[in-house]
């Protein structure tokens, strides 16, 4: 009996230790389980609450790091601007400025230009980094990508500097004519000829601040708001009538050809402006008794038809190196040629904006010493030409060829003056 109670008291014991023995295991998997491990350090779960829904809907990039400097979390414009590789911060100022921060908790900016990835022209990425503690183990960078903000302020720094200088050369003309005038006070012959350059100068202000009205309306509007089917012959006629008197003071003949029921869509003025710039251009740059060409044609495009306004000179040509800069504001291929004609450096760029604002581009051709062909590719106003007549001839599709100038036989022929296809009144 004492041996049978012995051996149960001892199977109780045992029992009742393999008991806590379990609950002991149970309890430490538990606090096991509940211990941050290395990875979940670089979750989610160790910010702050609220902070990940702040981070996701912040224009700048955001990058939070932990005491080791790991990536604690990242933002997907981070990554793409280049700033985080590998789970690291790959920028060692920002590196420092974050380790900085860390240690005294103050708030650090700095801009900083980080070369631009995937890109071998070392072109410069301008950024704006502000760091800031987050809680006492966590470190928070935001990025501000300043590129296009210092290109729009070097744009308008520089538009200004022109402006600037433009404005001051005719004011300092029209300063020096009127002190002449003055002492000339009793010579009529000298205060006669004073005058008409005071007269010139005036008008070459006139003209510039005209233009810029000009190049800020285009920008500033939609001319598609007041949009309307606009007659290519029509625009053409006016843009010729403008330069009538240049020309044939020059002896210079001006033809047209293709433009019959031809209509695009648009702003009637801005359209108008454009043109007649080109075709002025053609004219001042023209050498005398020459011809200038307009030519039109509708051509086939994915989107739908474009109606393509070609203007032809035989004037001096651009070189290649300058014809990728005759639509910036105030560059000029010929300076002084430009000033004795009253150019303002602003037409050409006013046409660019014209033809981008109405869905169509404008394009130069040119051979130095044999002449331009500037063309203006616009949007057809289909509507319109559905209801025209169809031409039993079709479409002039050899209005313009290539080379474009081809359009007036012998063109380069200085001493031969071809027929004109067309000459408007």
């Amino acid at each position: 009996m004492d041996v049978n109670a012995a051996v149960a008291a001892a199977a109780a014991i045992a029992g009742l230790c393999t008991g806590v023995i379990a609950m002991l295991a149970f309890r430490w998997s538990e606090r096991d389980q509940a211990r941050p491990t290395r990875t979940s350090l670089h979750t989610d779960a160790v910010l702050p609450p609220g902070v990940d829904t702040v981070l996701s809907v912040l224009r700048s990039s955001a990058v939070v790091l932990d005491e080791s400097d790991s990536v604690v979390k990242a933002s997907s414009a981070a990554y793409a601007l280049g700033l985080v590789r590998g789970g690291k911060l790959a920028v060692e100022p920002m590196l420092h400025m974050a380790r900085d921060t860390r240690r005294d908790g103050e708030i650090r900016q700095v801009e900083l230009d980080l070369p631009r990835r995937g890109t071998g022209r070392g072109e410069a990425l301008a950024v704006s980094a502000r760091v800031a503690p987050l809680g006492s183990r966590l470190v928070l960078l935001l990025v501000e990508d300043l590129t296009e903000a210092r290109r729009i302020e070097a744009v308008r720094r520089d538009f200004v500097a022109n402006v600037s200088h433009e404005l001051k050369t005719p004011v300092g003309a029209l300063s020096l004519l009127s002190e002449a005038v003055m002492d000339a006070s009793d010579d009529p012959e000298a205060i006669t000829r004073f005058a008409g350059r005071m007269q010139i100068e005036a008008n070459r202000l006139t003209n510039l601040v005209q233009e810029l009205i000009d190049l800020s309306r285009v920008q500033n509007d939609d001319p598609l708001e007041d949009a309307e089917p606009v007659r290519v012959d029509e625009l053409v006629a006016e843009a010729i009538d403008r330069s009538r008197h240049p020309a044939s003071t020059k002896q210079i003949t001006m033809a047209a050809g293709g433009t019959a029921d031809l209509y695009v869509w648009g702003n009637r003025g801005q359209l108008a402006a454009a043109l007649g710039n080109l075709v002025e251009n053609a004219v001042n740059y023209s050498p005398a008794r020459t011809r200038v060409g307009i030519a039109g044609r509708r051509v086939a495009a994915p989107g739908g038809d474009l109606i393509e306004i070609a203007v032809t000179d035989q004037g001096i040509g651009i070189s290649e190196k300058d014809r990728e800069r005759v639509f910036e504001r105030f560059y000029r291929v010929d300076p002084a040629r430009s000033r004795a004609t009253g150019g303002t450096g602003l037409g050409l760029a006013i046409v660019k904006h014209v033809a981008a604002s109405h869905g169509g581009e404008v394009t130069v051709w040119s051979s130095e010493g044999q002449g331009s062909t500037f063309t203006l590719r616009l949007p057809e106003a289909g509507a319109v030409r559905d209801r025209a007549a169809p031409d039993p001839a079709g479409p002039d599709d050899d209005a313009v060829d290539e080379p474009p100038y081809d359009t007036f036989p012998n063109a380069h022929d200085s001493t031969t003056v071809p027929p004109a296809p067309e000459v408007l009144p």
